[in-house]
């Protein structure tokens, strides 16, 4: 096992070799050894990185360890837990469940396990960053918005527990029809999305789209859940204040104190490495100790028992006995609840939050790639994600989740914390989700998490979030007064019409039932509004492009990979398929793949091959022929 002598730094070691081999630091950069430190030396000048690498332990191909793939996953999946988890129970009062704990739990299981499958196909065959797929809040309103239409209204005797009989065929068919015209909408709008991948349109808009732009869109993510974090965390704000001081001492003032662990390997035996824990999980070990406090605090009656008291929240047994009564396997399936049906309103309503929801997702993306060492996102790859979120969405529909996919943006704030950018432990992620979805006692530990213990850590990651979102700025000329109008009246009409609107909905009266839906989606989401305004705004307000910042975001879009820590062969299709296509020049026309030109597969890397595999003396012998 190969180690480290320090902790990393502020600058990491770049490996200039080109192709699928892994850049930065090995698969055990957390460990401390001798052993690497003839790797610097022989690295020499080409080891060193710039600033804004900011101490990446793992970049994008990297892959940790396994020990350490797993303890990343599951702080991924406890970090997307919560966003994940609310959406069913959210749902299940319009879809008249809110007295069938069973379905409920089904639902729950259903979405965790679409989540994952759409995990596994982003990273694989989507845009390839460490970016994991759930549930998006951008189709709750919309969701919330059909339900309450009057032939979806849930009869009286529902919302009484004493009249509802979950068995009875008369309260299954109530909420099934429900569910099952929620899934066709949800389908129908996710072709949509994907024929807006398909076709290229997100990246021909991605050449008018700058900073001013991505700026708002990305902290409008986090600054719009302000008043979610608040009710949060204030059920136990001493539990909550808990969970982010131990994030902020474990991530930013013990992250460079190694801890000894025993390790072995075939050359010392059974031995004591060092490794820098703290940075790598600080969150899943906040929340653990968190959690932790509340289970004594709960088990010796220290916090209140009466559900009207405050603090009853922080309890562990909130939930009554959940893990006894999950079953030990579910198998969600396609069409479990019936044949999905299509509602025209409802569709028009989905498709707003669908385009919400690519918004936020085109951010996320190049939010991710910046904390993971990668180059931001080429047009073909915000293309193909865009297309396989869209195929994600159809998966969820055909599963009836009741809900889409969507790029998780709690994740990505992992990622600035962590500094570990391994899609491998995404992959892991997705693999654990699809485990939890089908593991049905397993899952259920998890609900057992206090809500203030959730809102903490909500805290940091949405924080994060919004500082990644302003950072973009860096690359617009801040000191002219075009671009601080633009910015910060883009960001303030997106907190203040949303909160009017939601306080005044019958101001949004049309006449027709399907606009007046579309207009309250598009209104009362935060991300849209800023996002529209901003975009508008920067193209039509007169400004230079240096003003705009778009020189220098084109520069780092398209200029020299030695500013990463990866290349743009980060976005290649696995198996080697890019390469393969590459050489058919009716590619160039498909907008979710590369094509660099026939030139391009006769031009060599740095090792000497070819992008098909060839070595120098066979296609020197195959030009002789």
């Amino acid at each position: 096992m190969s180690t480290l002598p320090e902790r990393p730094k502020n600058k990491l070691s770049l490996q200039t070799t080109m192709g699928k081999k892994s850049r930065g630091l090995n698969n055990n950069a957390f460990h401390t050894d001798e052993e690497h430190v003839s790797d610097r030396e022989d690295c020499g000048s080409s080891c060193s990185a710039k600033d804004e690498r900011n101490k990446l332990a793992y970049c994008v191909t990297d892959t940790p360890p396994w020990y350490l793939c797993i303890l990343l996953a599951v702080q991924h999946y406890l970090t997307a837990f919560g966003g994940i988890l609310s959406i069913p129970l959210i749902l299940s009062e319009g879809l008249c469940l809110q007295h069938d704990g069973l379905t409920q739990s089904q639902l729950i299981s259903t979405i965790f396990f679409v989540s994952g499958l759409c995990t596994l196909l982003q990273v694989t065959f989507g845009v390839r960053l460490p970016i994991l797929q759930g549930g998006t809040f951008a189709l709750l309103a919309p969701s919330m918005s059909m339900l309450s239409m009057p032939e979806f209204q849930c009869p009286a005797w529902t919302q009484n527990a004493s009249l509802v009989n979950t068995s009875s065929p008369v309260f299954i068919d109530v909420w099934q029809t429900r569910l099952r015209a929620l899934q066709g909408c949800i389908m129908v709008g996710s072709v949509f999305q994907i024929l807006v991948g398909c076709t290229g349109l997100i990246g021909f808009l991605m050449r008018f789209i700058g900073p001013l732009t991505i700026a708002p869109t990305i902290s409008l993510i986090a600054l719009a859940q302000y008043d979610m974090v608040g009710t949060k965390a204030g059920s136990h704000w001493a539990i909550s204040a808990l969970t982010i001081a131990l994030i902020v001492l474990f991530s930013q003032f013990l992250c460079s104190i190694p801890v000894p662990i025993p390790a072995y390997n075939k050359t010392k035996k059974l031995h004591t490495s060092k490794m820098y824990i703290f940075q790598i999980i600080p969150v899943l070990l906040a929340m653990a100790v968190s959690w932790l406090v509340c289970y004594f605090l709960t088990i010796y009656d220290v916090l209140p028992s009466d559900p009207k008291q405050y603090g009853y929240l922080a309890r562990t047994d909130v939930k009554g006995d959940v893990v006894g009564s999950a079953s030990w396997f579910t198998f969600p399936y396609p069409g479990q609840w019936g044949v999905p049906t299509v509602n025209v309103a409802g569709v028009m309503g989905i498709m707003a939050g669908i385009i919400s929801s690519m918004i936020e997702s085109v951010g996320d993306y190049y939010s991710c790639a910046r904390l993971s060492g990668a180059p931001p996102p080429p047009k073909h790859a915000i293309n193909r994600g865009i297309t396989v979120e869209g195929i994600g969405g159809l998966l969820a529909g055909a599963w009836g989740t009741g809900n889409g996919t969507t790029s998780f943006s709690e994740n990505v704030g992992v990622l600035g914390i962590t500094k570990v950018g391994s899609r491998a432990v995404i992959l892991v992620s997705g693999v654990l989700m699809i485990l939890m979805g089908v593991l049905g006692k397993v899952g259920a530990i998890f609900t057992t998490i206090p809500t203030p213990v959730v809102g903490g850590m909500l805290f940091i990651m949405f924080g994060v979030i919004t500082a990644a979102g302003i950072s973009n700025l860096q690359f617009a000329d801040m000191n002219t007064s075009r671009n601080l109008f633009i910015f910060g009246f883009s960001l303030f009409s997106a907190l203040v019409i949303p909160n009017w609107i939601n306080k005044h909905p019958e101001f949004v009266t049309t006449g027709v039932v399907e606009v007046d839906q579309v207009l309250k989606v598009l209104l009362t989401t935060g991300m849209f509004v800023g996002g529209f305004l901003g975009f508008i705004l920067d193209n039509t307000v007169p400004g230079s492009k240096r003003e705009r910042g778009l020189l220098s975001w084109n520069t780092a879009h398209l200029g020299d990979s030695s500013s990463f820590l990866e290349t743009d062969e980060v976005y290649d299709l696995p198996f080697g398929l890019s390469t393969r296509l590459a050489s058919y020049s009716c590619v160039r026309y498909v907008p979710f793949c590369r094509w660099e030109g026939p030139s391009s597969l006769h031009t060599p890397k740095d090792d000497g091959t070819y992008p098909d595999n060839r070595n120098t003396s066979e296609v020197i012998h195959q030009q002789s022929l």
